[in-house]
Formats: structure tokens, sequence, C-alpha cells
């Protein structure tokens, strides 16, 4: 029995030794978590809310990345090619990675070229403009862009990013041509941000966590924002229900989400799954996420994938509608 012992365990030892033979536990080294667009936009600032608080659950650090470009495409594109270790991660993004291959057919990828790990928060869109603007409502932007078509501009991160199609959105729903007002494109949400503060444009559509400080500030007026009702965080800044714009209230949103390459092995998943449910009831996590103007929504990666559908279908109608989509 000993003699049978002995030899089992040298088969073991052996067998560590062999390369390709054994794993190590995952993660055994730092994890890069690529936002795709510039610093300080909302990508950025959800990469770096789930990196602070992260390696409590992983047991590795958390690297964020920015890799800009594209609407978000340079950023995904470069993680859905990349190993699928789960060491490259992607901070995800309405714009880049359901919006952006919704109505561009030459993205290249599609919105569920990836392993989706969960949904991770509710991004409330705000119209905002310069607090010295003229424009006191919603109502007022809209109506001077009625009565000056062409003349207005709004700063975006891309043609088909969020920011420029909730722009365009809004611009329909009032009954106008969607160039109404010019887009200015920028490499993402803080560079379209400091465009408005410098003012090259005159107004904003974004999401909320991009410009909470700069409303609180005082450097930004908020006009309207999308929620089932007022935010805490900013009473006196009506819903896009209350302005007027009922469709735009639940069909406008920012959200950000952890993906990977596709095929991930369900091992390594695994360990996301789980640590994501456990940052769902991390007290810092969500102070600063809530702090940010951002909405804790941590889905399960079936939920998340249902969740995503349904947006990517909402502007594949839009786009279509618009005329865009077409190779």
């Amino acid at each position: 029995m000993m003699r049978k012992f002995l030899v089992l365990m040298a088969c073991v030892a052996m067998a560590a030794l062999v390369p390709g033979t054994a794993r190590a536990e995952y993660p055994d080294k730092p994890v890069t978590l690529v936002a795709p667009y510039s610093a300080g936009g909302a990508s950025d600032l959800a990469a770096r809310a789930l990196a602070s608080v992260a390696p409590k659950y992983v047991g590795q650090q958390v690297m964020v990345v920015n890799k800009p470009g594209a609407s978000g495409i340079t950023g995904s594109a470069f993680v859905a090619k990349s190993k699928a270790d789960g060491y490259t991660l992607l901070l995800s993004r309405v714009g880049g990675n359901c919006l952006v291959p919704a109505m561009n057919a030459n993205t290249p990828f599609t919105w569920n070229d990836f392993t989706f790990l969960g949904l991770l928060e509710i991004n409330p869109f705000v119209f905002v403009v310069k607090a010295d603007a003229p424009y006191k409502t919603l109502a007022d932007l809209v109506d001077a862009v009625r009565k000056n078509p062409g003349k207005l501009s709004f700063s975006s991160n891309g043609p088909f990013g969020l920011l420029a199609v909730g722009s365009k959105m809004l611009l329909d729903a009032a009954g106008l041509p969607v160039n109404a007002a010019n887009d200015v494109p920028y490499n993402g949400d803080g560079d379209a941000k400091v465009a408005l503060l410098g003012g090259h444009v005159d107004f904003l559509g974004v999401n909320l966590s991009s410009v909470m400080d700069q409303i609180k500030g005082g450097q930004m007026r908020a006009l309207a924002v999308t929620n089932e009702i007022r935010l805490p965080e900013l009473p006196d800044v009506p819903t896009l229900a209350e302005a007027g714009y009922p469709d735009l209230n639940v069909l406008l949103l920012g959200w950000s989400g952890l993906w990977a390459p596709k095929d991930l092995p369900a091992d390594v998943a695994a360990v996301w799954t789980k640590a994501l449910q456990q940052v769902k009831a991390d007290a810092e996590w969500n102070k600063i996420t809530l702090s940010l103007g951002s909405l804790p929504r941590i889905l399960t990666p079936d939920e998340t994938e249902a969740f995503v559908r349904k947006q990517f279908e909402v502007y594949q109608t839009f786009g279509k509608k618009i005329g865009a989509g077409k190779k």
C-alpha cells in the first residue's frame, strides 16, 4: 500500500512539472480593465470605481487602461481580439457595445461578441448647457434650435456614440430634423464636456456621471434627466417625462457593464460573477457609484444579456429611422 502511495505521489509531482497539465488558480497576476473612452468620462469613472474595490474579491489588482477612439470601437475591438484568459476585460458602455453595432454595419464586432460577466450600473442621461447660457429649460433650448436651424451645436463622442444619438433622439422627438443642430464629435464624453465648458458648443446630452461635479459646482445647468423620478441629488432638475418627452425618459439610458472576450472559460467567468455579487453589497462601491450620479444595478450574466439585447433593438430601430446602419 505504501509503495502504491509513493508511486501516486511521484506521478502527481511529475505532472505538475509538465507544461499544460495544470493551470494556476485564476487570477495569479493583475487584471487589465480597458475603458474604451477618454479619461474623466463615464466609462473611465465607472472603471476606476470597480477597480478600487474588486481586488478585495478577486485577490489581484485591477489596472485601468484607457483606449479611446471611434465611439468606443477601438478599445472594445482590442478586448474582443484579446486572449480569453480573464486578464483583459472591458468596461462596456451602451455606446460602443450596443448602440454602435446597432447603427454602424461596419463595426468589427456585434453586441454579443463577448462574454457577459454582469451589468454594473444604470447611468441617467442629462441635457446640459453652460451655467451662463440663456436657456433655462429644455423647452427653451429646443425652441432656440427650432428658430435657428443649423446654428446651434452640441458636442458628442462620435457619430454613433450615445452622446450624438441621444441629442438626435431629442431633436427627432421634438419633431425636428436630426441635423437641426450641428454634431461636433470628440474622443469621449470627457472631451465633449470640456468643449461645452469652453464655449465651443451650445449644449450637450451626456451621461450624468460625467458632469455631476460641474452641475453641482455651478459650471453647468442641467435642463432634464432620464429617470422615473427626480434624482435626490438634483431635486430641481425635471425628468425628461416632466419636460415633455416620456418615451425618451425610458429609452435613453447610459449604462456600464463588465465584458470579457468571447469563450471565456467557465471557471474564470465564475470568479467575476461571484465577485460582482460581492461588489453589489459593497458599501464603498455603492457610495462611489451614487456620488457619480449613477444607479447601482448589478445583474447576472443571463439578465445582462437580455437587457443588452433589448437596448440593441431600440437603437437598431432608431438607426433605421434616420438611415443609419446601411453599408
